[in-house]
């Protein structure tokens, strides 16, 4: 189901199997001069997003069927740009950690307001659109065998290209442009995400992990370090000369609930 607009400042998928829901969303976006479709399961939703290719999914985790967490999953494996924000219930941080883990970029808590929905969606089409604005900012970090080109969001490992999706790029590139600093979860939230919500979730640490594992893969350095309670900082360490004290190991802070 597709609902038209004329100059639409982007496209965006709803999927929302309560009816009442998805149409007050789709007409509160669509005041927003919002390009709108919608979707009330997975299937649709999968369908809709390979022909639509929208810039935004709005994807409620609770879907007949398929779980929302599954749909995030494979639209994920199609396309690695789209932002996907997740609808999740009230204080539900198992379900918020499991969509970031499956690609998402954001979530939003029921019950939420417009205002809030409208911050969320703008700002993280901001930023997922930064990479492309004539003559946008940018630099290019090399440490140990690793390269990051934030102009144009590129990521290098021995000259190899390494597959991260937008986010973690964003938190990797934050942490690399200030090495040897440390930065706490709340901090990498505001600069990442645009607000401080997700730095008191296990958010930021799954992410983490997921770079750490995308690096383990191709490189020769350990760069991303934790230090216990604080947050993280980036230095490029041959691999097995990591510090010991209030540093911990990526094996042990998979183990730590929260950090």
């Amino acid at each position: 189901m597709v609902v038209s607009m004329v100059t639409a400042t982007a496209e965006i998928l709803i999927v929302e199997d309560d009816v009442v829901i998805l149409d007050t969303l789709a007409y509160n976006l669509l005041r927003q001069r919002f390009g709108v479709h919608k979707a009330t399961n997975g299937a649709e939703a999968l369908k809709l997003a390979r022909k639509l290719r929208p810039e935004l999914i709005l994807l409620d985790i609770m879907l007949p069927g398929e779980s929302g967490i599954r749909v995030c999953e494979r639209i994920r494996q199609e396309d690695r740009d789209v932002v996907i924000v997740m609808i999740t219930a009230k204080d539900a941080e198992d379900d918020k950690v499991k969509g970031f883990e499956a690609g998402a970029d954001d979530y939003v808590t029921k019950p939420f307001g417009m205002k809030e929905l409208v911050a969320r969606i703008n700002a993280n089409l901001k930023r997922s659109s930064s990479m492309a604005l004539p003559g946008g900012r940018g630099m290019i970090i090399e440490a140990g065998d690793l390269q990051l080109d934030t102009k144009n969001y590129t990521a290098q490992v021995k000259g190899e290209p390494l597959n991260l999706r937008l986010k973690e790029f964003e938190l990797l590139a934050a942490l690399a442009a200030r090495p040897e600093e440390l930065k706490s979860r709340e901090e990498l939230a505001k600069e990442v995400w645009g607000h401080a919500g997700v730095g008191s979730s296990r958010t930021i640490d799954v992410h983490i992990r997921r770079i750490r594992a995308s690096l383990a893969e191709k490189s020769d350095y350990e760069y991303v370090h934790t230090a216990r309670g604080l947050g993280y900082r980036f230095e490029a360490l041959p691999k097995g000369a990591g510090d010991d004290g209030e540093e911990v190991s990526s094996t042990a802070e998979r183990m730590e609930p929260g950090e």
